[in-house]
């Protein structure tokens, strides 16, 4: 999501505020490391939120004054405040149509 007037384009936000990863198992890595490590370049990025679909989760990671990011994680029962763009959810609301595998019991 774009919160500068400079990006017109509807197809390319080229100064993005928020940017939401829906992680899976195949691109967590690329999203976490890779990626977050292009995206912390951009001047206007303030947050940074990763989803997970394994287990219900959400990472945060926001720029503070400093310029440094800050991590903050998020489960089922809490609200998740979008400080970039002025909106708060639940994250049970996140997860509301999704149905997670049992975990494997310990032999």
């Amino acid at each position: 999501m774009t919160c500068d007037e400079r990006d017109i384009d509807a197809q390319l936000v080229q100064f993005p505020c928020l940017i939401i990863e829906v992680l899976s198992p195949s691109t967590e890595a690329i999203d976490r490391g890779i990626k977050f490590a292009k995206y912390r370049r951009a001047a206007t990025l303030q947050e940074y939120i990763l989803v997970q679909v394994e287990q219900p989760g959400v990472e945060v990671f926001r720029r503070n004054q400093q310029g440094q990011w800050v991590l903050s994680e998020y489960s089922l029962g809490e609200m998740l405040q979008l400080e970039s763009v002025g909106v708060e959810i639940a994250i049970a609301d996140l997860y509301r149509q999704v149905e997670f595998e049992a975990p494997l019991a310990d032999n």
